[in-house]
């Protein structure tokens, strides 16, 4: 099991989406912390490093730190402004 912590602007994020698309979110999230990583894609470029995960049409992006199980939630938003 992962704990799974949110940089502030994640957070921000979180609390400004619909309640509909928050509760996709956290069950993506609960996901994650279960150590559910199926269909995550690794980001390339500037993001390198980072994961997605997808929550309908919005994005979760993600740094996993192995060692530590933790897993920190960069950004979350639609997908065509998350990248």
């Amino acid at each position: 099991m992962y704990k799974v912590a949110f940089d502030p602007v994640a957070e921000k994020e979180f609390l400004g989406l619909e309640k509909t698309v928050q509760k996709l979110a956290t069950s993506k999230i609960l996901d994650l912390q279960n150590g559910n990583f199926s269909n995550d894609k690794s980001l390339k470029g500037k993001h390198k490093g980072k994961h997605r995960k997808r929550a309908g049409d919005y994005r979760i992006i993600y740094l996993k730190e192995g060692k530590l199980l933790l897993i920190t939630v960069i950004r979350i938003g639609h997908r065509k402004n998350i990248y």
